[in-house]
């Protein structure tokens, strides 16, 4: 039996740590501030079952990255039924914080009135699409609700790792350069397609850049959206000398129908790794949007560097 001043005798006492002094103490995790406005996933496309689980995996590698995180999705093309709205979302979000605050009033507490944003917008795109943004930006407006809209997810170093990973899951890269093995359909020209455009194009050419450093070989941007693109590139990398392509989708997966990433694979000939997805450095730069919104600095996303 232990007594109010400690362990019966002969039993192991467990001290907590004492914090380690300096520079090199470890940093307190963070936590979301009380009251802090939601961060909205806005998602686009057509929402369907595949759609709705991708989502759900983004937001919850956001909320394991800050804990208390309000973290909700809103569909762009959603319906209210099976797959609520963004601007429903928003009106929801907003009519809960009052509620919050009403109820905190009649229960006596001393509480300031909630203002600034109620949320803070994030779509779930790699890349910038004029057409998906103004959606997004219009759906905002419609809600009238306070409601900040963050920029897209890349470019960024993570989304060349996530590229890199995608290939190799496919077999199309060598997952790591520095051992000593093959991969005997390894591409040595990269096609990045994207949606969205000539400014979707040159974004993603950014990130082109980064996965080419990681892989040794060149990787050119082209648009799934524009006729001939696909193409185009396809006949450059092979004239310049690479034999073996693959098509790296520059996307999450719910902005683009399937059928197109696979007609764009038959137009240049070669094959194709998968969409992005819930690929964990996703959520991270989901919420990285967020916290950059609010200027809050959590510990930044690192990119695995190519070896």
């Amino acid at each position: 039996m232990s007594s109010p001043t400690g362990p019966a005798s002969g039993l192991p006492v467990r001290m907590p740590r004492p914090r380690q002094p300096g520079r090199h103490r470890r940093p307190e995790p963070l936590v979301a501030p009380e009251g802090a406005p939601a961060l909205v996933l806005a998602v686009p496309g057509t929402p369907s079952a595949v759609t709705r689980g991708l989502a759900e995996d983004v937001v919850s590698i956001a909320r394991s990255e800050l804990p208390g995180l309000d973290a909700r999705i809103g569909y762009v093309d959603g319906d209210d039924a099976e797959f609520l709205t963004l601007q429903s979302v928003l009106t929801q979000a907003a009519e809960e914080r009052t509620a919050r605050y009403e109820q905190a009033v009649a229960a006596g507490a001393e509480v300031k009135e909630p203002d600034g944003p109620v949320a803070v917008v994030v779509p779930l795109l790699a890349g910038p699409d004029s057409a998906l943004l103004r959606q997004v930006r219009q759906a905002v407006m419609e809600s009238k609700v306070a409601a900040d809209l963050t920029d897209v997810l890349g470019p960024h170093p993570l989304l060349a790792e996530a590229l890199h990973v995608r290939l190799s899951e496919a077999g199309l890269a060598r997952a790591d350069r520095a051992r000593l093995f093959t991969v005997a359909t390894a591409a040595d020209g990269i096609i990045l397609a994207s949606v969205g455009g000539d400014e979707a194009v040159q974004a993603a050419g950014i990130t082109g850049m980064l996965l080419a450093a990681r892989l040794a070989v060149p990787v050119i941007a082209a648009a799934l959206d524009q006729d001939g693109s696909i193409a185009s590139v396809a006949e450059q990398l092979r004239s310049s000398g690479s034999q073996q392509l693959a098509l790296a989708p520059y996307l999450i997966g719910p902005e683009i129908d399937p059928d197109l990433l696979a007609a764009a694979a038959t137009e240049a000939d070669c094959p194709a790794a998968e969409a992005l997805g819930a690929y964990p450095t996703i959520g991270k730069l989901a919420l990285a949007r967020y916290t950059t919104a609010l200027g809050i600095t959590p510990q930044q996303p690192q990119s695995t560097p190519a070896r």
